[in-house]
């Protein structure tokens, strides 16, 4: 029996090479959403490392459409989860069902139980809902009454938030910020890219029906597990690596952060470096690689003094200052 995931490399004429399917997911997208190249390219790099996205931007900038169009491309399972205050742990995990018939109770898997969770909203439903999410997220599997289950792979979380609207939400604490590897911010459309939108809908554009908008699978799990296995052999050198620590030592002692970049981070920075530099074509990282990387990868990693904030600090702008004080490697 054939591998279905070998059968869309095939059909898509990039047999054997991870990175050219990768990069084609860029135009397959396209299809769907408008001028959204660098969220793009920061889901790609979040499944190459196996990490998580938080998407932030205002209400009807595309985050849903451009997580299933992503999972569409890659033939993946995908499902939604609108995160209200009235959720509850299980609904997002499963639970333990009784089926009367045969007198046991038997397990229901949750909407975690997908290759992309869009949780939509988050910072909308309480922490012990928020929370529920941690172990998935990071050990990749959800434990129902003491039975460990585990999720397929690949796995994300692609959570959405709004920037601007805050009043019933209940804002993601460090611990769990911690645990997305990329902070994406999802900026409004140029003037252009709003005209090409319109167009679009006034052709019969049907943002729920991505099969007639022409998405097609163009790269598949096995392409996936060539590229990380192709992400895990690129070099490394100790200079990057102390280049890497310098910059996330150096937020701990901003004064304008009350918390810096912990090692966690400084790990996720090494792993999505790496993972850019593949994409663009080479086998070793340099430092315009980490520079590339920094600001999805630490932002929301770090938190700001109130005086800061109150002038208008933000935590892009104290990254960007830091790098460029730290020294770069030659």
């Amino acid at each position: 029996m054939t591998d279905p995931t070998t059968d869309i490399a095939e059909q898509t004429g990039h047999p054997g090479n991870p990175r050219a399917a990768l990069e084609s997911l860029r135009a397959e997208i396209a299809k769907a959403v408008v001028g959204q190249d660098p969220a793009v390219t920061g889901l790609v790099v979040a499944l190459l490392c196996r990490g998580h996205v938080l998407l932030e931007g205002v209400p009807g900038v595309a985050k849903t459409l451009l997580v299933r169009a992503l999972a569409s491309a890659l033939e993946l399972d995908t499902k939604r989860v609108q995160f209200t205050p009235d959720l509850m742990p299980s609904d997002v995990t499963g639970s333990l069902v009784y089926d009367a018939r045969t007198a046991e109770f038997s397990f229901q898997p949750g909407p975690v139980f997908t290759h992309l969770l869009l949780a939509d909203e988050i910072n909308r439903t309480p922490p012990k809902t928020q929370s529920s999410l941690l172990e998935a997220m990071e050990e990749r599997q959800v434990t129902v009454d003491g039975t460990p289950r585990p999720l397929p792979d690949p796995f994300l979380v692609a959570a959405t938030q709004n920037p601007v609207e805050y009043e019933g939400t209940y804002p993601l604490p460090e611990a769990q910020l911690d645990r997305f590897l990329l902070k994406l911010t999802i900026p409004l459309p140029s003037r252009q890219d709003e005209i090409d939108v319109l167009t679009r809908h006034a052709s019969g554009f049907n943002p729920r029906d991505l099969h007639a908008a022409g998405v097609r699978p163009v790269a598949g799990t096995a392409d996936l597990r060539a590229a990380r296995a192709a992400v895990a052999g690129t070099v490394v050198s100790p200079e990057i690596t102390a280049y890497v620590v310098d910059i996330c030592r150096a937020t701990r002692e901003s004064p304008s952060l009350t918390l810096g970049v912990s090692p966690r981070g400084a790990t996720a920075l090494l792993a999505t470096s790496r993972a850019w530099a593949w994409l663009t074509g080479r086998d070793y990282v340099i430092p315009d690689d980490v520079k590339a990387l920094a600001l999805p990868t630490l932002r929301h990693r770090v938190q700001l003094r109130p005086e800061a904030e109150m002038e208008g600090v933000t935590a892009d702008s104290v990254i960007t200052a830091i790098l460029a004080h730290v020294p770069v490697p030659r």
